[in-house]
């Protein structure tokens, strides 16, 4: 396992584990991101990442990308 940080752009990946307080947990399960679902990294700049999930884009900061473990 390893951050959302660490994906390379445009391979599709897993999320396995979704870290932080339970208010980050609901804010990003709000967006999408859930455990098992496929994320991809559209492009990343300075750890900001644009990424790819359930259809829709989303821009994520790098603390929050680095609490999404594929």
């Amino acid at each position: 396992m390893m951050p959302l940080t660490m994906a390379k752009v445009g391979e599709p990946n897993t999320i396995k584990r979704i870290g932080g307080r339970e208010e980050t947990k609901k804010f990003l399960e709000n967006l999408g991101f859930v455990t098992g679902s496929v994320v991809t990294v559209v492009s990343e700049i300075s750890g900001n990442m644009i990424l790819n999930v359930k259809d829709s884009r989303v821009a994520l900061g790098k603390d929050m990308a680095n609490k999404i473990m594929i």
